[in-house]
């Protein structure tokens, strides 16, 4: 009796036509009552609200009477105080040695700390809705930037002109005697990703490119996606030098986030058509280096010494370097996402050595196969891949036996 009396939960009996024949002490003390006032007088529907007697005449007593039970419903109930007291119910319907129905126990327990939960958290949706509309209005900020100084700046207006909205080009664009690959792989469909890649005309031949990944993600990661890539064109423009361009990229991310530092990692480079293959020279900003695919077999890193982040120091100590592209080369460019992958239950990274030599194996291959063999690979971590990943390659087609290319 002094288990059912002072139970953690709330029980009641009531008779078929809903009157309260038995209550114990807890649900008594939280609705504010004593057992004179309930047992024999009131019905367990006096106890609910306008609303939770609507909800019990239309669906719960039906589907009580159909299955003998029903559990885990949501009611109000009223206190002798008029306040009400959020519960779960649960109710069986106990039969004699007939079949026949006799009453109806009920388990009631207190959900108040479950409602103060569902509280907050409609609290907290509404404050990420409205970060997230600061966000979008910072986005639209950033755009509105760049429309003014493409109005400053008439000299640039053919090249800004055709820079898309978006985060990425729509495609590349073809190059005499060069093939180009990229591909963009989206680690979760509900996060916006902060890597990027272009690949554009500098005039006379040359061709500017540049990938990289901005730090965090979400609206905030792609409106400094977005400064990133339009600060960088408009620099190769006014001096393609690898170094000036990210020299000048620092100095927009260092005067654009003042007291709240962001930074990227990215790779700048430039391509010009040299013989019957193609000079590359690039500079890095903290970026994973490019890997070389030898027409003769075997991969290699290109080494980027001094690619310290861009928006960190003040005056960061870039430096290029070069090399020759030569018919049946390739080289890749990729982000972190894919040697930072997981490639098993031990979580261990799939890292730098491990990229070589699947490149080394790969070896001599195009520009699309590359893409489409590293594309393969990243779907092959699955869930291990935690982090979107950008790769872009470019090859110079193999020679055929009449010296052209094959």
């Amino acid at each position: 009796m002094d288990l059912y009396e002072n139970a953690p939960c709330g029980y009641l009996s009531t008779l078929l036509d809903g009157k309260i024949a038995k209550i114990n002490e807890t649900l008594l003390a939280w609705l504010g009552y004593t057992r004179e006032q309930v047992v024999g007088r009131m019905s367990f529907t006096d106890l609910l609200t306008v609303g939770g007697r609507l909800y019990h005449e239309t669906h719960y007593a039906p589907l009580l009477r159909m299955r003998g039970e029903i559990s885990g419903i949501a009611f109000d109930l009223k206190a002798a105080d008029g306040s009400r007291l959020p519960v779960l119910v649960t109710s069986t319907v106990t039969t004699g040695t007939d079949g026949q129905p006799l009453l109806i126990r009920t388990s009631v327990f207190d959900a108040r700390d479950r409602r103060a939960y569902e509280t907050e958290l409609l609290r907290a949706r509404k404050e990420a809705e409205k970060a997230r509309r600061e966000a979008e209005q910072a986005q639209r900020e950033a755009e509105e930037a760049r429309l003014r100084a493409e109005r400053e700046r008439e000299r640039l207006q053919n090249v800004l002109a055709t820079l898309q909205l978006s985060l990425l080009p729509p495609v590349l664009p073809e190059i005499p005697g060069l093939e180009t690959s990229a591909h963009y792989h989206t680690a979760s469909p509900d996060r916006l990703g902060g890597d990027f890649y272009d690949l554009f005309s500098l005039g006379d031949g040359r061709w500017g490119f540049f990938l990289g990944d901005v730090c965090g993600k979400g609206p905030a990661a792609a409106a400094m996606t977005s400064l990133t890539r339009y600060s960088l064109r408009a620099a190769a423009v006014h001096n393609s030098d690898p170094v000036t361009v990210l020299t000048t990229l620092n100095t927009v991310l260092l005067e654009r986030y003042t007291g709240q530092p962001r930074f990227c990692t990215v790779v700048f480079g430039i391509l010009e058509p040299e013989g019957k293959g193609f000079t590359l020279t690039l500079a890095s900003g903290g970026h994973p280096p490019a890997l070389l695919l030898r027409a003769g077999g075997g991969a290699e890193y290109l080494p980027t010494p001094g690619g310290v982040l861009v928006g960190v120091l003040p005056r960061p100590p870039f430096t290029r370097t070069s090399t020759v592209l030569s018919p049946g080369d390739t080289v890749l460019m990729y982000t972190d996402g894919l040697t930072e992958a997981r490639v098993d239950s031990s979580r261990a990274l799939f890292g730098d050595g491990a990229l070589l030599d699947f490149a080394a194996r790969l070896a001599p291959a195009t520009a699309g196969d590359t893409i489409t063999a590293v594309t393969a690979l990243l779907h092959g971590f699955g869930e291990g891949l935690d982090d979107d990943t950008a790769t872009m390659a470019f090859s110079v087609p193999a020679l055929g036996a009449t010296g052209k290319p094959a």
